[in-house]
């Protein structure tokens, strides 16, 4: 008679043979001013931010989520916001220390800062690199005055040439964010944006389409945006303008040159696990029998005052076992490179067969396609992506 004992798995529950890769995301909520189109957790500074309690929270959080992520290595780690480079110098490498301290992280880890122009003072960025960030993501959005100001952001074109510079001298490799399909956008104007972006020689862009989400100040009083068709051609003229200059785009809004990929958003696509700290940061932790995902406190205030006493999460739940699929291809369709079968039954503990009839609909429909054991989304995918990621809802 055997002896090996008997698993017992609760509905819905799951069995991984191998943990995916973890990522650490620390939130700092607090910016200059709220945009119109922004619906993030993000709360504008009125006077001085409370730094230094906030980093102790953070620190708090930080130590309550350890016996969940216990002997795990740390791939990256994302300062996100609101507006990260609110904070000084020395409080990012207090945090970057406090986390190093407790984590243990990959050699080469990459630790990226997102920046605003609008906090840009010289000599500033060299600061964070000194302070152990690697990877600067400088949120230009445009470099054209009148279409910032139909944005609501609170920097200037010349702010913004000046803090691309100083992140392209000070980083061996950085980011620049561009929105597009903006208020009165032309095509013209659109080219003048990839002129001065392509002018430093990014070795990451990322170009959004500027979407009108609710709860936003635009969602409010919607400004007039392009239309469809010319949102559309916008995004052919940023594919091949890129392409020409060598940025590949290997996800539906990331463009790179070799070796500059974004480590940490990477994880994201190809479902990976990440531990989000600070206030309103999402988590998704893997365990051999289970997937959960984490909210922390959501206002600053409170998050704090919860972090401190040992409660930052606010709500957390299993992923069931019917959810997973649908959970990994939202992410894995986005990526160029599409995912492999070994991948998916991995991260998910189920077969890839789980998706077959949602996978030969979008091979028929011509939005996917297969090269051996890997899918990847058609370039009519990619343009359809929504429809795409919708059959496996």
């Amino acid at each position: 008679m055997s002896t090996s004992p008997i698993r017992i798995h609760r509905a819905g529950s799951v069995s991984l043979a191998a943990l995916p890769p973890l990522t650490v995301y620390v939130h700092l909520p607090w910016c200059l001013k709220k945009c119109p189109y922004c619906d993030f957790n993000s709360h504008e500074a009125r006077g001085e931010v409370p730094e230094a309690r906030y980093l102790d929270a953070l620190v708090a959080d930080l130590e309550a989520a350890l016996p969940q992520v216990w002997g795990r290595r740390v791939s990256s780690v994302f300062i996100g916001g609101g507006t990260p480079s609110l904070f000084s110098a020395a409080g990012i490498e207090r945090l970057i220390a406090d986390i190093r301290a407790r984590l243990p992280l990959e050699p080469g880890c990459e630790i990226t800062l997102e920046a605003n122009p609008g906090t840009f003072e010289r000599e500033r960025f060299r600061a964070f690199r000194a302070a152990g960030v690697t990877r600067l993501s400088v949120g230009v959005q445009s470099f054209d005055d009148g279409l910032l100001h139909a944005v609501g952001r609170v920097h200037d074109a010349a702010q913004a040439r000046a803090a691309v510079a100083e992140a392209s001298e000070a980083f061996d490799t950085f980011n620049i964010d561009l929105m597009y399909a903006l208020p009165g956008q032309t095509l013209a104007q659109l080219d003048a944006d990839l002129d001065a972006a392509l002018s430093f020689a990014p070795p990451h862009l990322s170009i959004y389409h500027l979407t009108i989400e609710p709860n936003t100040a635009f969602a409010n009083t919607p400004p007039a945006l392009p239309d469809d068709d010319l949102a559309s051609d916008m995004l052919d003229r940023i594919a091949a303008r890129t392409a020409a200059v060598g940025l590949q785009r290997y996800e539906v809004s990331a463009f790179a040159r070799p070796g500059h990929r974004c480590v940490h958003n990477l994880n994201y696509w190809q479902f990976g696990d990440y531990l989000g700290v600070g206030a309103g940061a999402h988590g998704k932790l893997s365990f051999p029998d289970r997937i959960v995902r984490q909210v922390r406190w959501r206002e600053p205030a409170m998050y704090i005052e919860r972090a401190l006493a040992g409660k930052a999460v606010s709500n957390e739940h299993a992923v069931t076992a019917d959810q997973l699929p649908g959970e990994f291809m939202m992410s894995a369709m986005r990526l160029a490179d599409g995912f492999d079968s070994a991948r998916f039954a991995e991260r998910t503990g189920l077969a890839v067969t789980a998706i077959d009839a949602p996978l030969q609909r979008a091979r028929e429909r011509g939005l996917i396609e297969r090269d051996g054991s890997c899918w990847r989304p058609t370039p009519r995918g990619f343009d359809f992506l929504s429809d795409l990621q919708a059959l496996f809802l």
